[in-house]
C-alpha cells in the first residue's frame, strides 16, 4: 500500500469538525510524554507546555493533539506516563469534559487506534490518596485524522499525524517499537539518536514531506496540518499548503499552530529572561497570521 493510498484512506474515514471565524483552535503534536526518566524528552519542556495549555484553556481554545502525544514505544504502559505528568492529564481532562479535546494517534501511540485499549487504560485511573478509581477520559475517541470544514466558505482542512507517508513508521511500527525499547532507549540516555526517526534523519524527513505534498496536489491543494517530522512548516498563500506544527520536544521550546479569527499562525512558547534576571514563559509569533481563505484553491 502506497503512502497516497494510506492518506486517501485516512481522509475517507475522517470525521468532520465544523468551525467558523469565531472558532479558536490550537494544534500540538509529538509531545512524547514519558515517565520522567532520562529518556523522557518531554520532561525538559513540561513546564512550558503546561503554562501554554493553561493559557489555551483559559482563552477558550479547542485543543487538537495530532499524534505521538504519549511515548508508548519507550514506555510499556500509560500508567507510568500518567503518574509522571498527572497535572497535564488533569488539565486535558478539563478540555475533554467541556468537549474541547480532539486526540489523534501517531506511530508512537498507535495502540490508541484500538478502542478497547483506550477504554481500558484511559477511561479511569487509580488515586492512591483515597484508594479509589476516578474518571479520566471517559468516552474519549482517538482518531487517525479529522477534517475541519468552515460552515460559511466550505473550506476544508485535513489534520493527521503524517506518518502515513512514512512506510517504516506506519507499517512496521511494532518492529520500530521493539527496537526503541531494547536498543535505542538505553542509547538515548548517552546521547545516541534513533536513526529510524524522521526527526533525526534529514533525508527521510524530506522524502516524507515530498510524498505528502504530492498527495496534497492530488487533492486540489487541500490545506493539511501534520506533525511527525518535528520540523515546523508554514507555507505562504500560493504555495503547497502543507503545515507542520513542529513538536513539544524542541530544545527549550515548543511549537504549535493556532487558528483564530479565520487566520492561521505558527507560534512558539519558550523561556525568556527579563531585564531583572527573572525567567518567564512567553509566546512568540513565528509565522503569520494569514487568512485561511487565502489558501482556498481558486
Amino acid at each position: 500500500m502506497s503512502s497516497a493510498t494510506r492518506l486517501d484512506r485516512a481522509y475517507a474515514n475522517a470525521e468532520t469538525v465544523p468551525f467558523d471565524d469565531s472558532s479558536k483552535f490550537i494544534f500540538f503534536s509529538d509531545c512524547h510524554r514519558g515517565d520522567n526518566s532520562f529518556a523522557d524528552d518531554f520532561a525538559n519542556n513540561r513546564n512550558i507546555y503546561f503554562h501554554a495549555l493553561n493559557h489555551y484553556y483559559r482563552e477558550g481554545f479547542h485543543y487538537f493533539e495530532l499524534g505521538d502525544g504519549d511515548e508508548l514505544w519507550e514506555n510499556i504502559t500509560f500508567d507510568s506516563i500518567f503518574e509522571a505528568h498527572k497535572n497535564v492529564f488533569q488539565l486535558l481532562r478539563q478540555f475533554h469534559l467541556e468537549k474541547r479535546l480532539y486526540m489523534l494517534w501517531g506511530n508512537h501511540d498507535m495502540v490508541y487506534k484500538d478502542k478497547d485499549y483506550v477504554k481500558k487504560h484511559l477511561s479511569h485511573y487509580f488515586e492512591p490518596i483515597d484508594g479509589s478509581d476516578k474518571t479520566l477520559f471517559k468516552g474519549i475517541t482517538y482518531h487517525e485524522a479529522l477534517i475541519l470544514e468552515h460552515s460559511e466558505t466550505g473550506q476544508k482542512i485535513f489534520c493527521t499525524h503524517g506518518h502515513q507517508a512514512d512506510w517504516w513508521n506506519y507499517v512496521c511500527w511494532r518492529i520500530g517499537r521493539f527496537l526503541v525499547r531494547v536498543l535505542w532507549k538505553p542509547l538515548q540516555v548517552v546521547g545516541i539518536a534513533d536513526p529510524t526517526s524522521p526527526a533525526k534523519n534529514y533525508k527521510e524527513l524530506i522524502r516524507i514531506e515530498k510524498r505528502t505534498k504530492r498527495w496534497i496536489l492530488s487533492k486540489n491543494l487541500l490545506p493539511t496540518i501534520v506533525g511527525h517530522t518535528h520540523r515546523p512548516r508554514f507555507p505562504e498563500p500560493g504555495e503547497i499548503p502543507l503545515f507542520n506544527d513542529g513538536s513539544c520536544v524542541h530544545p527549550r521550546s515548543i511549537t504549535g499552530i493556532e487558528i483564530e479569527n479565520g487566520e492561521i499562525s505558527l507560534i512558539k512558547w519558550h523561556i525568556a529572561t527579563k531585564p531583572d534576571g527573572t525567567l518567564q514563559i512567553v509566546r512568540v509569533l513565528l509565522e503569520g497570521p494569514e487568512k485561511l481563505v487565502d489558501y482556498i484553491n481558486p
